[in-house]
């Protein structure tokens, strides 16, 4: 195995950046599912598509992790931030793709707040991978973030109890618990990413 001498962070940060748009991405094309009339079939194929793009730069991540001498950060950082932001594009994917297999009906409303709440984060995330070379002015994107998880959270529980007020049969509340918990998974992953994000920038300041 070659391992590179010289201490170049370039490629992790052209990486990170391109991992991000991809989670950014797919998010934008996750809220199309608020269109009661859209096409999901396309809409879990496309995510399908931007979740393998996804695992390309996570192991283009991975194999320079293993052959770089230097890192730019802890390699245990570069690590956990690299499998934070696969972790939120798996799960959106899973979530779409089982609303497609499973013939969700329609979305109720606090879902589309989640998948709003999703895409907020999401474009709050693509924004800061790109601005991890000078790691400047981070600190408002993990506060924000943490604070649209939160707010994620509440939204969660009142759907829960929403599913189980007995407004819905019990099949539809199964299926749709199973998206909502997907929701609630990606939201989890994007407070991850910032949590990490936040770890870099306290042990390089």
């Amino acid at each position: 195995m070659a391992f590179r001498i010289t201490p170049s962070g370039s490629e992790f940060y052209t990486m990170f950046t391109d991992a991000g748009r991809n989670l950014a991405a797919a998010v934008e094309v996750l809220a199309g599912l608020t269109d009661p009339n859209v096409n999901r079939s396309a809409i879990a194929k496309e995510l399908r598509e931007l979740e393998h793009a996804g695992d390309g730069v996570t192991h283009r991540i991975m194999r320079q992790l293993n052959t770089s001498f230097v890192t730019p950060f802890d390699r245990e950082d570069i690590y956990r931030l690299a499998s934070a932001l696969d972790d939120v594009v798996d799960a959106v994917e899973a979530a779409a793709d089982f609303i497609v297999l499973a013939d969700v009906g329609r979305l109720p409303p606090l879902m589309i707040e989640q998948i709003e709440l999703l895409r907020r984060s999401a474009r709050e995330t693509a924004e800061a991978m790109s601005r991890l070379r000078t790691l400047r002015d981070l600190e408002p994107y993990w506060i924000e973030v943490n604070r649209l998880e939160n707010e994620a959270d509440r939204v969660y529980r009142k759907l829960l109890s929403k599913l189980l007020s007995g407004d819905y049969d019990a099949l539809t509340m199964v299926k749709l618990r199973e998206v909502a918990d997907g929701f609630e998974e990606a939201a989890d992953a994007l407070e991850h990413v910032a949590h990490a994000v936040e770890t870099i920038a306290v042990k390089e300041s």
